[in-house]
């Protein structure tokens, strides 16, 4: 296997974006990934106390699960949307690009968060840059102050992470439904076998999602991801527990497969062939993320249903009778059992 993947990349154990004693932030965008197109993903890793200031995306609506911990998420969006709600691990967030929005970690213990964001090079603007920008005079103009209460603001560079004083202030209305909060974690799985499982965070179940979505997939050590293309989406994985592999054909014959394991990210462009499966016994669980709100796929299963036996023999060179029995699938199964050993590891 090849050193260095073009498909692979560290997301947690690479130099991070920003890092201090309230946490860390590590980001894949097409710079350190070139290979990425319309996806780029965060970690974001926040300390008890440690908030993310607040920020608005340019270019990118943003799809997020946390790994651990508890944040609050407060918001303001379009056409004064205001909004506040908690999320715990297992759950999901959901901001849209131009809307301002903060993390902090309401915790005891740290919180970490995985976002992709649509755009594989996403820009942003922060609410102390934003407000540096204008004069004392013009902030004192728009809230109706004098010019001289802004005068004890810094007009240095922002920080990613800054501290909370004092208790976590919780509005409310934070334990309202909100259609910008899913709860990935207590959806019952539409797809589920003794092998694994996935969990579907897409609109079909989660209406806010326009651009992109994501699929919580457990592989057990008896299942495999069938190789499978998808037509029009692309695929940006994240690693979080288990030892795994991949296999992926470029459309000029390359074939690249490497393993997988926590804290590293891959992506396949749309269309390219690959497939997925688990190294150990104990499984593996992928965060995958698509650049589609109904990512589909064509599964090699299905495939072997959709032409006749006789184009099938004639396509592949041997005869008829050569032939396996393959099963008649009009659905592909996504995840299938392993009833083979597994091909040695170079």
């Amino acid at each position: 296997m090849p050193e260095q993947s073009v498909h692979v990349r560290d997301l947690a154990g690479a130099a991070p974006a920003f890092e201090s004693d309230l946490g860390r932030i590590d980001e894949l965008t097409r710079e350190r990934f070139p290979i990425l197109k319309r996806l780029s993903i965060k970690r974001i890793v926040l300390e008890p106390g440690a908030v993310r200031e607040p920020q608005w995306n340019v270019n990118a609506n943003q799809l997020a699960y946390v790994v651990s911990g508890t944040v609050l998420v407060s918001m303001l969006g379009n056409a004064d949307a205001f909004s506040s709600f908690v999320v715990g691990p297992g759950q999901m967030y959901h901001v849209e690009s131009g809307a301002v929005y903060h993390l902090e970690n309401i915790g005891d213990e740290t919180a970490e968060i995985i976002a992709a964001l649509r755009s594989s090079r996403p820009k942003h603007f922060s609410l102390q840059s934003s407000m540096n920008a204008m004069t004392d005079a013009v902030l004192g103009n728009t809230y109706d102050l004098p010019a001289s209460a802004f005068q004890a603001f810094p007009r240095g560079d922002a920080s990613q992470l800054v501290r909370r004083e004092g208790a976590a202030r919780i509005p409310d209305t934070a334990g309202l439904p909100n259609a910008r909060l899913f709860d990935l974690g207590g959806q019952i799985a539409p797809l589920a076998y003794p092998y694994g499982s996935a969990k579907l965070a897409r609109k079909q179940f989660w209406a806010a999602l326009e651009d992109i979505s994501m699929y919580s997939l457990t592989i057990g050590g008896a299942g495999m991801r069938e190789p499978h293309w998808h037509p029009v989406t692309a695929e940006l994985g994240y690693v979080h527990r288990g030892h795994g592999r991949m296999r992926v054909l470029s459309p000029d014959g390359t074939l690249d497969e490497y393993e997988l394991r926590p804290g590293q990210a891959y992506f396949i462009p749309r269309a390219y062939p690959h497939h997925i499966e688990a190294l150990e016994d104990d499984g593996i669980h992928f965060l995958i993320f698509f650049d589609q709100p109904t990512p589909g796929d064509i599964g090699y299963r299905a495939t072997a249903s959709a032409f006749s036996r006789e184009v099938l023999a004639a396509s592949f060179g041997v005869p008829e009778r050569a032939l396996p029995r393959f099963p008649f699938t009009p659905i592909d199964p996504l995840i299938v059992a392993r009833k083979n050993p597994r091909d040695p590891v170079d």
